[in-house]
């Protein structure tokens, strides 16, 4: 239950994040997604505890570093649908299609850690 609460503030955050008001006839640009902002709290929520050490024992996933040198493959697994080789997360739901966006869209932002 804790989880879904955690994950229903997640996606609200990410989900008015890409909100824009119109000022003046122009619109903001949505802030860019940041591994410390955004990223973060999706892995802590969704990849644990397979892909955080100490207890995990698949890639670690757990610091900016790591995430980056791994997003184009945790891309690919977390768009795979369940009962795929290679699905990810592993024996749980498949993210939804606002949580893939934020990967893909923070691999489009240009990988940015602050």
């Amino acid at each position: 239950m804790k989880k879904f609460y955690v994950l229903l503030i997640i996606a609200s955050t990410i989900l008015f994040q890409f909100c824009a008001t119109k000022k003046g006839g122009k619109s903001k640009k949505a802030a860019k997604i940041t591994y410390t902002a955004n990223m973060a709290g999706i892995i802590t929520s969704n990849c644990a505890p397979c892909h955080i050490p100490p207890k995990g024992n698949k890639e670690p996933l757990n610091t900016y570093a790591a995430l980056k040198a791994n997003i184009d493959e945790s891309i690919i697994r977390i768009n795979r649908n369940p009962g795929e080789k290679g699905f990810m997360p592993q024996r749980h739901p498949k993210l939804s299609d606002s949580l893939i966006h934020v990967f893909v869209q923070w691999k489009a932002d240009g990988l940015l850690e602050n």
